[in-house]
C-alpha cells in the first residue's frame, strides 16, 4: 500500500489480513490511477478547471420553489465545510465522520467535504433507529458527527455519541450550526492529498440479515466505479439529468444520485421522501434522462407513468434487489423504455453486472460490466459451465474489505468475492438471478428459488407485492410460503388464496406453487427498499 496521508491510522489497522482481501483487477487503462489521488479534487476541482464551473450540478426544491447550485457553488460550499472540518471542529486527517440527512444539496455537500479533507465517511440511513446507530459509531469508533436538524431525536438516544456534534439544515441556524461556521470560513481549500489507497469511506450494509457490516473503500474505488458501469453501460453524458429515490447514505444513491453525474460534468435531482407519484412528476418537472430506483417503484410508477409527461426519460436503472421480469415487462409496456437492470453489493461499491439496450437480455440481469469478471461457483468452490446454479463470483477494480470483521473469510474466497447471490449463467456468458443462496427453498428434494415464485405471483391482478419463503415441514423439509400484498378493491380469503395458488401452477412448474398463503398489510423493507425475507421467516405466527 501507498504512504497514507491520514494522522489517525485507525482504517489501515483495521483492514483484513492482506491474504483475506480478494483480487483487485485494473484491466482497463481508465482505472489506472495515480498513487496519490483524492477523488473529490477529480471530480470537482478537475471540472471547475476545465471551465465548467457555471454548468448545474444540483436541482433540489426549498420552500416550494425550484433551486439549484453550479458546480462552481457547489465546490464552494464544499470547500468552506472542509475548512469547518479541519478547522473550528479540529479534526485529523483519518478521523470518521458520521452523516446522516436525507436527499439534499447539504448532504451531499458535508459527504464531499470529508473526503476532500482528507476524513473518512460514513453515511447513515435516515431511518435508522438510536440503538442502530450506537452500533454503527461504537463500529466504526466515530469521531465527529454532521446531522440534519430533523434527525436530532435518535441521535441524540444513542450511546457513545462523540463530543463534536454539528445541525445543519435546521428551520432556525444559530451561531453553532454548520451554516453558521461555514460563512466565517474561505472558500478555497486544497484538497488533502491522499493515497489512492486511503479509506474515504465506511458504508454499513442495509442489514437485509438483520446484523450490518462496515464495507471500507479506496479514493481510488470512488473514481473506478464512476468509469464503469457508468461509461459501459449507462453511458452517461454532460447533458443527462439524472433523478431518483436511493438514500445518498446507501452506495446505490451515492453513485447514481451524486458520484456519476459529477464524473461527466451533469446535473443531478435531489429531493426527499419520493413516492411513485412525485417522482414521476419530478421527472416531468426537471425534465429528467436517467432514473434510479428500485423495481417496487417502477412496479408502482408503471401504472401511473401516462399520466405525466416523462418523454425526456431515456434511461431507467434498476437495482438494490432482484427484478421480477413482471415488472420490467410493465414498465416496458407503459414508457417504452427497455429497463437496465443491475447487481451491486455494499461490498463492491456499486453494479457490477448489467446490460443496456440491445444488450438486454428477458430474465437476465446481464453481463459482467467491462472492468469486472463474474463466474458461477459449486459449493466446493469450483468453477462450474452454463446451465448450473451456484454462488456468484465476481472480482475487479473494487472488492469487499469488512471492518473489523470476521465475516470477510465468507464473502473472499480465492480471490473472489462472494455476493451471497445463487445465479445461473448462460452459454452466452448472461447471468439469471436465481435467489439468495440462503433463500433457496429445498422442497421435497426440489430446489425452488423464491423470485421465480414472486414473479408468478405478481402477474395476478389482484397482488400488489409479494415475498416468498420456504417454511419448515416435518413431511416435505420446506414448504413455499408466499406473503402477499394486495391491491386496493381485494379483500384477503380462503377463496383467493386457493385461486392464487392455482394461478401459480399455471405460469411454473405446479411443484413450485405456494402452499401456504399469508395475506399482509405491507411487507418488511430496508430503507432502501430490499425485502427482509428473514423477518417473513421470523414471523410471530409461526
Amino acid at each position: 500500500m501507498s504512504d497514507s496521508a491520514h494522522e489517525d491510522p485507525f482504517t489501515r489497522m483495521n483492514l483484513p489480513a492482506a491474504d483475506l482481501w480478494p483480487e483487485l483487477r485494473f484491466d482497463l487503462p481508465e482505472l489506472n490511477y495515480p498513487e496519490r489521488l483524492n477523488c473529490v479534487a477529480e471530480l470537482l476541482d478537475r471540472a471547475l478547471a476545465a471551465g465548467q464551473g457555471g454548468r448545474i450540478a444540483i436541482h433540489y426544491a426549498h420552500g416550494g420553489a425550484d433551486r439549484s447550485w453550479t458546480y462552481a457553488h457547489l465546490l464552494e460550499q464544499v470547500d468552506r465545510i472542509a475548512h469547518v472540518l479541519r478547522g473550528p471542529m479540529g479534526l485529523k486527517t483519518g478521523n470518521r465522520v458520521l452523516l446522516r440527512g436525507a436527499n439534499n444539496p447539504m448532504m451531499a455537500t458535508a459527504v464531499l467535504a470529508v473526503l476532500k479533507a482528507g476524513l473518512v465517511a460514513v453515511p447513515t440511513m435516515p431511518l435508522l433507529r438510536a440503538r442502530e446507530l450506537g452500533a454503527i459509531m461504537a463500529k466504526a469508533k466515530v469521531d465527529a458527527v454532521l446531522c440534519a436538524a430533523s434527525l436530532r431525536t435518535e441521535l441524540e438516544a444513542a450511546e457513545g455519541l462523540p463530543a463534536q456534534v454539528v445541525w445543519f439544515n435546521a428551520e432556525a441556524a444559530d451561531d453553532a450550526s454548520l451554516e453558521a461556521m461555514m460563512t466565517l470560513q474561505p472558500a478555497g481549500f486544497a484538497a488533502c492529498d491522499t493515497a489512492a489507497d486511503d479509506v474515504c469511506l465506511i458504508s454499513f450494509t442495509s442489514g437485509t440479515t438483520g446484523v450490518p457490516k462496515g464495507t471500507m473503500h479506496f479514493h481510488r474505488d470512488v473514481l473506478a466505479i464512476c468509469d464503469c458501469f457508468p461509461r459501459s453501460v449507462l453511458r452517461s453524458e454532460p447533458g443527462d439529468i439524472f433523478i431518483g429515490t436511493p438514500p445518498l447514505a446507501f452506495t446505490f444513491g451515492l453513485g447514481g444520485l451524486l458520484l456519476f453525474p459529477l464524473r461527466v460534468g451533469a446535473a443531478t435531482v435531489l429531493l426527499e421522501k419520493l413516492t411513485p407519484e412525485t417522482l414521476l412528476q419530478a421527472i416531468q418537472q426537471y425534465r429528467a434522462t436517467v432514473c434510479f430506483t428500485a423495481p417496487t417503484f417502477y412496479r408502482q410508477m408503471a401504472p401511473l407513468a401516462a399520466r405525466y409527461d416523462i418523454a425526456s426519460l431515456k434511461k431507467s436503472v434498476s437495482a438494490g434487489e432482484a427484478l421480477p421480469l413482471a415488472t420490467r415487462e410493465a414498465w416496458q409496456q407503459a414508457t417504452g423504455l427497455r429497463m437496465i437492470d443491475g447487481i451491486g453489493a455494499t461490498e463492491m461499491l456499486h453494479i457490477f453486472i448489467s446490460a443496456a439496450d440491445g444488450d438486454i437480455r428477458p430474465g437476465a440481469t446481464g453481463k459482467p460490466v467491462p472492468g469486472y469478471q463474474a463466474c458461477i461457483l459449486d459449493r466446493d468452490g469450483n468453477p462450474v459451465g452454463p446451465g448450473m446454479v451456484g454462488r456468484l463470483a465476481v472480482k475487479g477494480p473494487t472488492g469487499c474489505r469488512y471492518l473489523a470483521d470476521d465475516r470477510q473469510r465468507d464473502y473472499v474466497h480465492h480471490g473472489w468475492n462472494l455476493t451471497g447471490d445463487a445465479y445461473e449463467m448462460d452459454a452466452d456468458g448472461y447471468f439469471f438471478y436465481r435467489s439468495r443462496t440462503d433463500d433457496m427453498i429445498i422442497s421435497a428434494g426440489y430446489n425452488i428459488a423464491g423470485p421465480e415464485v414472486e414473479d408468478a405471483l405478481l402477474r395476478h391482478p389482484a397482488v400488489a407485492e409479494c415475498g416468498v419463503v420456504g417454511t419448515p415441514d416435518e413431511e416435505r423439509g420446506q414448504v413455499v410460503e408466499a406473503h402477499v400484498v394486495l391491491k386496493p378493491g381485494y379483500d384477503a380469503s380462503p377463496q383467493l388464496a386457493a385461486e392464487l395458488q392455482e394461478f401459480v401452477k399455471g405460469q411454473i412448474a405446479p411443484y413450485k406453487y405456494p402452499r401456504a398463503i399469508r395475506f399482509l398489510a405491507a411487507l418488511p423493507r430496508t430503507e432502501t427498499g430490499k425485502l427482509q425475507r428473514f423477518k417473513l421467516r421470523a414471523s410471530p405466527s409461526k
